[in-house]
């Protein structure tokens, strides 16, 4: 099996010469389909695509269009430049039913991906420097066909310890991030608030009142322009809901989830992946999208408990038409899938029906 992006080649092997496989061969002159719904005010033929993280390039995103996924989001950028973590960055989790958050036990984790449903999602935000992707990124705009729409996923970096007033830096970066991003074209912003690889326990999407700060920042500098929040799973209603209390009439909607973490193991019980800070990593694919359904439920419980009108992108563990009809049942008003795209190209085609 060939995905498109390569997990047994470098983040910057698959950067230079991917996407792969049948993905990459996708004919460009398939005929146009009518729009048939809308996401955030922009017609879509379908309300499904691919979330940030296999999508690293304009080329990427331009074959996720031809193979008809149709909401699709360029992989996270930040205002400087910042290596992916050492290869691998993508090895199979091997996971027995649904993957509980915050387990104690270690997951074997190895590079059988052929039969992969579950993988480890390690890259530590890679991202080029602006005078690099905000090019690629207007490129990858100018990629989408009518019906379809290229988000910018963007996120601020913690500034150096012991700098002066962090937190005005740090809220200062976001808004920076947002703006160039904004200057490529993109008619939709996702600030991603959840990166397993910013640390687990202090993740910036359960400081409700920081993201309320950064998003109106964000807000106020980028206008009219959508701004969705990605989020990692919340295991306690109060806290989810005191991040919607404090955001919601700020931001235009809100994707979840951005992986679970676990501890990751080898054979012999010793760490799977390279390099300190490493040990714990995002798990993606079958074994969370009970994580996904759960927050896509919760969420739209409280948009309709509160008469709020924010939208809801439902990710995680997306194989199949018959799950992406799942998290739209459960209140979803897009769904992305980034593992089982990877799996099989033709899963866009499959949700459009």
């Amino acid at each position: 099996m060939t995905w498109f992006y390569d997990p047994r080649r470098t983040y910057e092997d698959n950067y230079a010469h991917g996407p792969f496989g049948a993905f990459a061969a996708a004919p460009v002159d398939a005929p146009p389909r009518p729009a048939r719904a809308s996401f955030l005010g922009h017609p879509v033929v379908s309300p499904f695509g691919i979330p940030a993280g296999p999508l690293v390039n304009a080329a990427f995103c331009e074959a996720a269009f031809r193979n008809g996924f149709d909401v699709n989001v360029y992989k996270t950028v930040r205002t400087s430049a910042h290596p992916s973590h050492a290869y691998p960055n993508v090895l199979a989790v091997h996971v027995e039913g649904r993957l509980a958050p915050g387990r104690a036990a270690p997951v074997l984790a190895d590079g059988a991906l052929d039969d992969a449903t579950s993988i480890s999602n390690s890259f530590g935000v890679p991202s080029r420097d602006p005078d690099a992707w905000q090019p690629d990124m207007a490129a990858a705009v100018a990629a989408a066909g009518d019906g379809q729409l290229l988000v910018g996923s963007f996120q601020g970096t913690h500034p150096a310890p012991g700098a002066p007033d962090r937190e005005s830096a740090y809220i200062a970066d976001h808004v920076a991030a947002a703006a160039l991003v904004v200057e490529t074209g993109v008619p939709v912003l996702e600030m991603n608030l959840s990166c397993p690889n910013e640390g687990t326990g202090a993740l910036l999407c359960f400081d409700g009142p920081l993201v309320a700060r950064i998003s109106a920042a964000v807000k106020e500098r980028v206008g009219d322009v959508p701004l969705v929040l990605k989020l990692a799973y919340f295991g306690d209603d109060a806290a989810l809901a005191g991040l919607v209390d404090a955001t919601a009439g700020i931001v235009d909607g809100y994707a979840a989830v951005n992986t679970l973490p676990a501890r990751l193991v080898d054979a012999a019980g010793r760490p799977a992946l390279p390099g300190a800070g490493r040990d714990v990593a995002g798990v993606c694919g079958d074994g969370i999208r009970w994580a996904g359904l759960d927050m896509v439920g919760r969420l739209a419980r409280l948009r309709e408990t509160a008469a709020r009108d924010f939208a809801i992108v439902g990710v995680g563990g997306v194989l199949t038409s018959a799950h992406a009809a799942a998290y739209r049942a459960a209140g979803a008003d897009a769904v992305m899938s980034a593992t089982g795209a990877m799996i099989d190209p033709g899963l866009g085609a499959a949700v459009r029906g």
